[in-house]
């Protein structure tokens, strides 16, 4: 378990994000008052962000254990030189600009 895997488990809040972003997103669209519309639409936004904050760690968990071999060959593959055959046209275009 990764250090923020850990610090996310350690919320007092273990509901949802998403839920909680739903229903704050109903809680919203119920408003009556507009008085309370733009208060709710803050609880909202603040709901977004730990969405998104729960999605990027769990996207760097992700990225952390995946296969080293596979990202290190497709390094290698990019950073190769290509050689090509020496050819009669290859040599005749090194005469003329040599």
């Amino acid at each position: 378990m990764s250090i923020a895997t850990e610090i996310l488990s350690l919320r007092r809040d273990q509901n949802s994000s998403v839920a909680t972003l739903l229903a704050l997103l109903d809680w919203q669209h119920a408003v009556q008052n507009k008085l309370f519309a733009e208060t709710r639409s803050h609880a909202a936004a603040q709901a977004a962000d730990i969405v998104l904050l729960n999605v990027a760690v769990h996207a760097l968990e992700a990225q952390d254990n995946a296969p080293i071999r596979a990202t290190r060959r497709s390094i290698r593959s990019r950073w190769r030189k290509r050689r090509h055959p020496d050819t009669p046209q290859l040599a005749q275009r090194k005469r003329k600009f040599a």
